[in-house]
């Protein structure tokens, strides 16, 4: 019987290339997104495609949230092998002008959602009693932190580190946890990102302009896809990467070195 993965965030974006992804892998997915009105629509065209996928609407940060999608995944596919921390938002703002309600809201999608969901899953596989895979979306900002990106670099760094205290705690059960993390890519994210760098830079850039010198230093010389960030994961979920846990592997084309 094909396995089943979890993917939160994946209405859209990084996260439906990595739904997509599994779904070449022979993975039945459960697509899970605060956006109902786009997940219902990814979900019906993933269907047409002849995907095995179910949608679930819900938020990441609320943890009863995180236990229902994994609720559901099993009420409808049997099991769950593979759960997928993916959503998470990006804020840009001056060191000196964050404020609680960011800290907090982002705080509270990118690394609360990893914790609960991470809880969520490995309580399903200690159940079943059989391995697990949990990967969690980091960044490059949880490697290197960024001027103008200090919340999101911080709850990245959060991320990375509650990767690795997890996979710690997680390894008796042969569950593994790791994450992958993303540089540069021409997403809805980083237009926002771009948007906001050019209103906050006093008309020194032009819309396109900090994208341009973020992805200009990537080794490979082109700016990030989907399908980078799904093969990664693609690797993390399969039965090849069995002996790899508590490690927050770089995809970026070669833009932070670590």
């Amino acid at each position: 019987m094909s396995k089943v993965a979890v993917v939160t965030g994946s209405a859209g974006g990084l996260g439906r290339g990595i739904a997509e992804q599994l779904i070449q892998d022979g993975f039945r997915v459960v697509l899970h997104d605060i956006n109902e009105v786009l997940l219902n629509q990814t979900v019906e065209e993933l269907k047409q495609q002849g995907a095995d996928v179910i949608g679930v609407p819900g938020d990441v940060s609320k943890r009863a949230d995180q236990f229902y999608v994994v609720e559901k995944a099993v009420e409808a596919f049997g099991q769950l092998d593979v759960f997928v921390n993916n959503a998470g938002i990006d804020v840009v703002t001056p060191f000196l002008e964050i404020n609680e309600a960011e800290l907090n809201r982002v705080f509270a999608i990118n690394v609360n959602g990893v914790v609960f969901g991470t809880q969520a899953a490995a309580q399903q596989f200690i159940k079943q009693q059989t391995k697990g895979k949990i990967i969690n979306a980091c960044s490059i900002a949880g490697h290197e932190s960024y001027e103008m990106l200090a919340t999101y670099s911080a709850s990245k760094h959060a991320v990375r580190s509650f990767t690795h205290a997890s996979s710690k705690e997680l390894a008796k059960y042969n569950i593994t946890v790791n994450a992958y993390c993303p540089g540069v890519a021409k997403t809805k994210m980083w237009d926002r990102i771009d948007e906001e760098m050019v209103r906050h830079s006093d008309g020194a850039l032009q819309i396109g302009e900090a994208f341009e010198q973020f992805s200009a230093g990537i080794s490979l010389g082109r700016y990030q896809i989907p399908e980078d960030v799904g093969n990664l994961v693609s690797f993390l979920a399969s039965d090849k990467a069995d002996y790899i846990t508590g490690q927050a592997i770089i995809t970026d084309g070669g833009l932070v070195y670590r």
